[in-house]
């Protein structure tokens, strides 16, 4: 999966639910939300006041990682 900031929070946690880390690292704990699972990461980090750029680098990373 390649995840950009237009990706939905939802659609991401259904694909790996290990991306939640990432999430609480900056703070997110609300990923339970039912309003959280249908915004965006850029929607989300904006509320949040954190770097979308930044995060889906690192969920980008992640994923990337798991297939070596």
């Amino acid at each position: 999966m390649e995840v950009t900031k237009q990706t939905v929070i939802g659609d991401l946690l259904d694909y790996d639910a290990d991306v939640a880390q990432f999430f609480f690292a900056i703070g997110m704990h609300c990923l339970g939300c039912p309003v959280s699972r249908g915004e965006t990461i850029e929607e989300a980090c904006a509320v949040h006041g954190t770097n979308a750029d930044e995060l889906v680098k690192t969920i980008n990373d992640f994923f990337a990682s798991k297939k070596k």
